[in-house]
């Protein structure tokens, strides 16, 4: 049986664009299927758009060439968003050879000509994909094609280069970003920086650079402060990290939940169980991330019977453990010879997963 609405929704209000976003694309794609069988119904590229962009996230670039297939047989003409969504369906799934096609296609289109946002995606897909010996390609044609580079551009391959350790070309790209005199950085590009530094405990240059940006301008965000900490902890560095704690007090910096389990990690690695009970008083908001953080350095320290205590308390707090809680504890189990609880926790979680499906 046909199903009749009383009145065609908007696809372009919120609760459709809710929709589009849904972690399940098949009940998305149902639901614009019964959309196209109504008599009201009228195909917009907008739509088209949204829905590449769902799939490509959902990793379905077949869907998306079907859907894409559908939009033509709509009879609409693609726009540059919907090239541009469709780019990305396919380069962020590892099908770069058909985004490739899909831009040379948009080339001889002539309201359709690949912009800056287009090669983002493009270079974006490669960063993740390791492969940095595309991205200066990209990067001529786009100059070629006298497409400059944006904020967004620069700012991916900032972080791209600094997430894969290479300083080089992370700095190379800070200081063409500079020199445009159309982009300047901002707080990702400050955050992205000093992130890859701290990361890889290059302290003397991420203090550098926090200097420099703020000669630029910037001002740190709670963000850049638990870049601080996290980085200065994992260092060593406990008395920096507690300057950067009491800065922020000063400033009404207020820890977030993030701070928090940041602290109780590094303090777990260090076998501070003083530090870790003291920080735990303070949590007013508990999440799964920060029992996970404290059960790891509690079972870590062999202190199961706190860690069980813990695992116990989750509950109380709404917090309901997963798959990381389960195997923190079962490995902390069988680490002390407890070999009869670590089997039993191992059934209970294997029968919650079988029961939700989703754990």
């Amino acid at each position: 049986m046909e199903l009749h609405l009383l009145n065609p929704p908007n696809l372009h209000s919120s609760s459709s664009t809710l929709t589009l976003k849904s972690s399940s694309y098949t009940s998305s794609m149902q639901i614009f299927d019964l959309l196209r069988k109504q008599h009201w119904y009228e195909p917009r590229t907008q739509t088209y758009a949204k829905l590449l962009v769902m799939l490509g996230k959902c990793k379905q670039p077949n869907e998306a060439t079907l859907i894409f297939e559908t939009m033509l047989s709509d009879g609409l003409q693609p726009t540059v968003d919907v090239y541009t969504a469709l780019v990305g369906a396919y380069a962020l799934n590892g099908l770069l050879d058909n985004a490739f096609n899909i831009v040379n296609s948009m080339k001889s289109i002539r309201d359709c000509k690949p912009d800056a946002f287009t090669y983002s995606i493009l270079i974006k897909s490669c960063i993740k994909l390791h492969r940095f010996d595309m991205i200066g390609l990209i990067l001529k044609e786009m100059l070629d094609s006298g497409i400059e580079c944006s904020t967004v551009t620069y700012n991916i391959l900032i972080d791209g280069y600094g997430k894969a350790k290479c300083f080089e070309p992370m700095e190379n790209s800070l200081n063409d970003m500079i020199q445009s005199g159309k982009c300047h950085p901002d707080i990702f590009t400050f955050n992205s920086v000093i992130g890859a530094c701290g990361r890889c405990g290059r302290i003397e240059e991420m203090e550098k650079w926090f200097i420099e940006f703020q000669v630029m301008g910037l001002k740190p965000d709670i963000v850049t402060y638990n870049i601080l900490i996290k980085s200065y902890g994992n260092s060593g560095f406990y008395e920096k990290m507690g300057s950067v704690m009491e800065f922020m007090k000063k400033r009404f910096f207020s820890p977030t939940i993030v701070t928090y389990n940041i602290l109780v990690e590094i303090f777990g690695k260090a076998r501070d169980i003083e530090k870790m009970d003291e920080i735990f008083l303070k949590m007013k908001h508990q999440d799964t991330t920060f029992f996970n953080c404290i059960i790891n350095a509690y079972g870590n320290a062999g202190d199961v019977e706190r860690m069980k205590e813990l695992f116990m308390a989750m509950e109380g707090c709404g917090c309901k453990p997963d798959s990381i809680t389960f195997a923190t504890m079962i490995q902390a189990f069988r680490a002390v010879g407890m070999i009869e609880a670590a089997q039993i926790l191992e059934s209970n979680f294997i029968h919650s997963k079988n029961i939700s499906g989703t754990l």
